[in-house]
């Protein structure tokens, strides 16, 4: 163990175990003994021992760092559920083709299922140079363990320099086990990616305490740099038919495809509104509302649009609005064509879900709100007197 006691210099004064802060020490026939099931390493003890008989063992040399100079090429994990690929996959091979050029390296998918060759054209179209191509009826759905035992091969064998994943449910699930299996940093729900110029280092920014200050995290020494990518976070770049790219096909023993877990059936959700993360338009409303009765504006003028409902974190905390209406942070990332902001402030947790809409219009009684400096347009006034006459001014154009 890196921290012990030195038995002839222990006197059992207590000392050490007034100060440990978790609990880890007890003294037995007048001596210290440490509990490493509780000991943290945080050294408290080591200051408090006037007799230096609690001693932190030094390391033999340096941690090693791994050589990463045949780590080469960009990654991106293509989702697919029931055989059918994710647009969060054509979103951030939109964003590695824009980071390839920076690092003048190749843009490679990863896609993992079984019968999915019809598809293989528009992965290449939306930015990917080559494919790897593991298919089996048993990795039909998404498992956790098939799924990271093979990622885990391909990236032994292949040596990618950047990985990315889609910050969903399977992502998440997917990219942390990998991670570790393969002792790389993960940056999660990262909200921009950038090439440092000097190092050629991948710069991950991420919202950070609770969203109240954007963090950039590197992983220098280590490959691949890993990172999810929230929905609707980058744009996809527009489909080129004539890109072409190289098929690789890879397969392995079946062992590798086994799993401890038995997956028996695959739920659909059922949408009974629009789905705001691909809604095109989207009224969200927020404290300014005052009561969950007055959403119901928002709700004629969404349906008037054809537009989905969306909510600040108050106004779900609130229980105006479900969770599942929630943009923000905590919540839904999107980016509609337009988004309506109705009594929302705008504070960092929220912009960090729909800044990236392309247009936004702000309608909200304070003129300092934060809302208004990311705002395509800005009304300063009463959103219950603008919702109604924007409403009636809506219906009239539809009715010509």
């Amino acid at each position: 163990m890196p921290i012990y006691i030195q038995v002839e210099k222990c006197t059992g004064c207590t000392l050490c175990l007034k100060v440990c802060p978790f609990d880890a020490i007890r003294i037995m026939d007048k001596k210290a003994q440490i509990d490493f099931n509780k000991c943290n390493i945080c050294g408290a003890c080591l200051d408090a021992c006037k007799l230096k008989a609690i001693v932190l063992e030094k390391e033999q040399g340096a941690c090693k760092v791994p050589d990463i100079k045949d780590y080469k090429g960009i990654w991106v994990f293509i989702e697919q559920k029931n055989g059918k690929i994710q647009s969060i996959s054509y979103e951030l091979l939109g964003k590695a083709y824009e980071l390839a050029k920076k690092l003048n390296c190749q843009v490679c998918g990863v896609l993992i299922g079984n019968n999915l060759a019809d598809q293989l054209d528009e992965i290449v179209w939306h930015g990917a140079d080559n494919i790897y191509l593991v298919e089996a009826p048993e990795l039909a759905n998404f498992q956790d363990e098939p799924y990271t035992n093979i990622l885990v091969k391909l990236i032994q064998k292949y040596k990618p320099e950047i990985l990315l994943c889609g910050a969903t449910s399977i992502g998440r699930s997917l990219i942390s086990r990998v991670a570790v299996k393969i002792k790389a940093g993960l940056t999660a729900d990262c909200t921009g990616l950038d090439i440092e110029p000097e190092r050629k280092i991948l710069l991950q920014t991420r919202p950070a305490f609770g969203g109240n200050i954007m963090a950039t995290i590197i992983s220098p020494d280590y490959r691949p740099q890993m990172a999810t990518v929230r929905h609707k976070v980058m744009q996809p770049i527009t489909p080129d038919r004539r890109r072409k790219g190289k098929i690789i096909r890879e397969s392995f023993n079946s062992s590798l495809y086994t799993s401890r877990t038995k997956l028996l059936d695959i739920i659909e959700e059922i949408e009974s509104l629009v789905n705001i993360a691909e809604a095109d338009i989207i009224v969200s409303g927020g404290r300014g509302l005052g009561n969950k009765e007055n959403f119901k504006l928002l709700e004629e003028f969404a349906h008037i649009l054809g537009a989905a409902v969306g909510s600040s974190r108050a106004a779900v905390d609130s229980g105006w609005m479900p969770y599942s209406h929630q943009v923000g942070q905590t919540g839904r990332t999107v980016s509609p064509k337009i988004y309506f902001a109705c009594g929302i402030s705008g504070q960092i947790q929220h912009l960090v879900g729909m800044q990236s809409s392309k247009i936004i219009v702000a309608i909200n009684k304070d003129p300092e709100a934060p809302i208004f400096k990311v705002a395509t347009y800005g009304i300063v006034a009463d959103l219950f007197e603008i919702i109604p006459a924007l409403s009636k001014k809506f219906k009239e154009a539809l009715k010509r």
